[in-house]
């Protein structure tokens, strides 16, 4: 009983300590940033995550503190505020995030992939000065505004418009689904600037918030993640400068595939944490709770499902990491990107799942963060591209691959 016992608590720590071969092959840095992020994660985020996903609060104070971190922009060069670090160290960083609490992870996601890195990329001087530097470190965050009510996965079909009126646009319209709605202070919006044109009649335009002629709808009341606010932003006669202008005339649709592509490897991250926090609690649950006279986690069946549950997860984790090294070494990763949110994405609603299952009655209570984890997961298959989208964008791509 004794081996036993030494057994199941090295099979915890292994959970707990997630992926040890995994990190071996990380460099120091990444492997003290993972740390750094998960004692975080375990201090700040943890404890406060239930009580901010039952009262629907932003985490404010937490995202202060990621903000000191340099959380809040790990990719962006150190000279406009950021940490400076690759996109494989803002993936190991998110899901640490997330594991403590999915919140705080897709606030921070879009603040890093969706609003800092378009701006980086096409933005002017004056634009990353105005619209990068003030959103680094906490205080503010950015949103990026491409869904509609009518377009969903379309992103091609936006009816958003903004008007060629002297020196400014003129927006019209709706976006809807907008995370960090209610607390960012400026966004990214895709609107038609020439609608002969069709999707290449699409610009990006970065607006300020508050400003006159944009009005937040309520705020809505979700499945999960519910630590970050989602509202739709209506626009009536709403102008902004064309000095806000991200890159060219007709350019937002190229911005916005672009942009995706880097943002599901951030969505990918939130769900590995998810994922990873589902197994962690199924573990330790299985490993205290008795049957039939001994441990859960003694009994073939359960042992089985941790089996499914750690294969799903690393598989992806390894397919996310893959794409961030892509994507930091400047090679196509449109296809990789894809994959990664899927098997990720996809993971996380498993585990989460089977998590719920092998705690039994205790899964379904809010007493357990399980239910709470299986409500987060669901999310990751749909936002930033549905998995249905992601299977598209794979297989295009596979068939353009092989020249077919």
């Amino acid at each position: 009983m004794a081996l036993f016992k030494n057994s199941l608590e090295k099979l915890t720590c292994c959970f707990k300590n997630r992926g040890i071969a995994s990190l071996a092959a990380l460099s120091e840095t990444h492997q003290m940033l993972q740390k750094t992020c998960r004692d975080f994660a375990e201090g700040e985020l943890k404890p406060v995550a239930s009580k901010i996903d039952r009262e629907h609060l932003y985490p404010k104070e937490q995202i202060k503190k990621m903000g000191e971190l340099g959380l809040m922009a790990v990719a962006c060069p150190e000279d406009f505020g950021g940490t400076g670090l690759d996109y494989l160290a803002y993936a190991i960083a998110l899901e640490e995030i997330s594991r403590g609490c999915a919140s705080a992870g897709v606030i921070m996601s879009v603040n890093n992939s969706l609003y800092l890195g378009p701006i980086l990329h096409w933005g002017t001087p004056d634009q990353k000065e105005k619209f990068v530097k003030p959103f680094t470190n906490g205080d503010k965050v950015g949103c990026f505004a491409l869904s509609e009510p009518g377009n969903g996965s379309d992103a091609g079909a936006a009816s958003t418009t903004a008007k060629n009126e002297g020196s400014n646009f003129v927006l019209n319209g709706t976006k809807s689904w907008i995370t960090n709605g209610y607390e960012s202070e400026a966004g990214i919006v895709l609107a038609t600037t020439d609608k002969n044109l069709k999707h290449k009649g699409i610009s990006a335009i970065i607006i300020p918030k508050p400003v006159e002629g944009l009005e937040l709808g309520k705020k809505e009341d979700k499945l999960g993640i519910r630590g970050s606010s989602t509202c739709s932003l209506m626009f009536d006669n709403c102008k902004i400068p064309k000095d806000n202008l991200l890159g060219e005339p007709g350019f937002g649709f190229k911005i916005a595939m672009v942009t995706l592509d880097a943002g599901r490897i951030g969505i990918a991250s939130q769900a590995l944490g998810i994922a990873q926090a589902s197994l962690e609690v199924a573990a330790e649950y299985a490993s205290k709770r008795l049957a039939f006279g001994k441990p859960l986690l003694k009994l073939q069946t359960i042992q089985n499902k941790l089996a499914d549950m750690a294969l799903q997860l690393e598989s992806a984790r390894l397919l996310t990491w893959r794409a961030a090294w892509l994507k930091d070494n400047k090679k196509p990763y449109t296809k990789e990107a894809a994959m990664a949110k899927l098997a990720a994405s996809e993971a996380a609603t498993f585990l989460s799942h089977q998590c719920i299952q092998i705690l039994g009655g205790m899964g379904y209570v809010s007493d357990m963060p399980a239910e709470r984890h299986y409500r987060d997961a669901r999310i990751t298959e749909i936002y930033e591209g549905t998995s249905e989208i992601q299977r598209l964008v794979i297989a295009g791509n596979l068939i353009k691959e092989m020249g077919l």
